[in-house]
């Protein structure tokens, strides 16, 4: 009976279902850890802000986690930046992109680690999260 009940106020408030989920339960991982690289990949929607905007609170949500070499790429409305915590010399990699979406943006973020290297599943999704989150305004 619930179920119904959610739909049809998704629908009246003009979401999908995917829209309705939070940036941990859009976290997914691809690849075997040790034998390839991880990608840890979510999103989240930004309600009622504009990309420009949120671009800039991302880029200083992704300096406050601590990434080196950050840059924001205006052109390709994407936060870039890297990471070296293993002292092996090979960096991870994070590129945030944030995109208009209805009256707000979408905000993907996606995180590589490379073959060989291991992160807890569950710091990366809430580290993500942390990042998206800063753009809420």
């Amino acid at each position: 009976m619930k179920l119904p009940v959610l739909a049809a106020a998704l629908f009246a408030l003009g979401l999908t279902q995917a829209q309705a989920q939070s940036c941990e339960g859009n976290f997914s991982v691809v690849g075997t850890p040790m034998l390839t690289g991880l990608t840890y990949k979510t999103w989240d929607m930004v309600p009622k802000r504009a990309p420009a905007r949120v671009l800039k609170d991302l880029g200083a949500a992704v300096s406050a986690e601590g990434f080196a070499d950050m840059r924001i790429d205006n052109a390709t409305s994407s936060v870039l930046a890297i990471q070296e915590t293993s002292g092996s010399g090979r960096p991870q990699h994070l590129r945030i992109t944030a995109r208009k979406s209805g009256s707000g943006t979408r905000v993907d973020a996606v995180f590589f680690i490379q073959q060989g290297q291991v992160a807890s599943e569950s710091y990366i999704r809430d580290a993500l999260c942390r990042v998206i989150s800063g753009a809420q305004g």
